[in-house]
């Protein structure tokens, strides 16, 4: 799964997937990739561009902790990243990201990252990854089931548990193992339910 910090609908996605993770034989491999990325260029709204200039921050102290500390540091540190962000309903950016790396005992210099591009190329190579399976006009999350074809979403509230986890990906798994299936999609009637 390619993912965003700042997405609320990838923090659901990455829910269902850690519920899916204890009632099937899945491994998720976690990897970032870039809303300030996917959207450079793009003529936004004011407001969504001052968002998008923020979604630096985080996805960079990412990437930075990966590179001091490989690939396994990636979810915990997204879990504490997304917690305060999403269901807590913090804004004050800097503060979150510091308070994450203390919690899963990284140093707290690393967040001196979010406003260098020390890391940024290896930032859009995992984002490429991400678009180069399931191409550019799309956002996060991207799902690839063993390095096949991907998928943007699925979009997802409240993100289910337990079995119900489990029968939404053998679904899921089922429908885009067939070749020239692209997607399904309704309009969203309502934002993320944190529970």
């Amino acid at each position: 799964m390619w993912f965003d910090p700042m997405c609320p609908w990838a923090w659901m996605t990455s829910r269902w997937l850690t519920e899916v993770e204890r009632v099937r034989p899945v491994d998720v491999t976690w990897s970032v990739m870039s809303l300030a990325v996917l959207n450079e260029g793009r003529d936004l709204p004011e407001d969504y561009r001052r968002l998008m200039d923020a979604a630096w921050g985080p996805v960079r102290v990412l990437m930075a902790a990966r590179a001091a500390h490989g690939d396994q540091v990636l979810k915990p540190l997204y879990d504490a990243i997304g917690t305060r962000l999403h269901p807590q309903g913090r804004k004050d950016r800097d503060v979150v990201v510091r308070e994450a790396l203390v919690e899963v005992g990284l140093s707290v210099e690393l967040a001196d990252a979010a406003t260098s591009d020390a890391h940024d190329d290896e930032l859009r190579a995992s984002h490429a990854r991400a678009i180069d399976l399931v191409g550019d006009d799309v956002g996060t999350p991207v799902i690839a089931i063993d390095g096949g074809q991907a998928f943007f979403g699925p979009v997802m509230t409240p993100a289910p548990a337990g079995e119900d986890a489990g029968r939404l990906w053998d679904g899921f798994a089922l429908v885009t193992s067939v070749p020239g299936f692209y997607e399904l999609k309704r309009t969203r009637t309502q934002g993320p339910i944190f529970t």
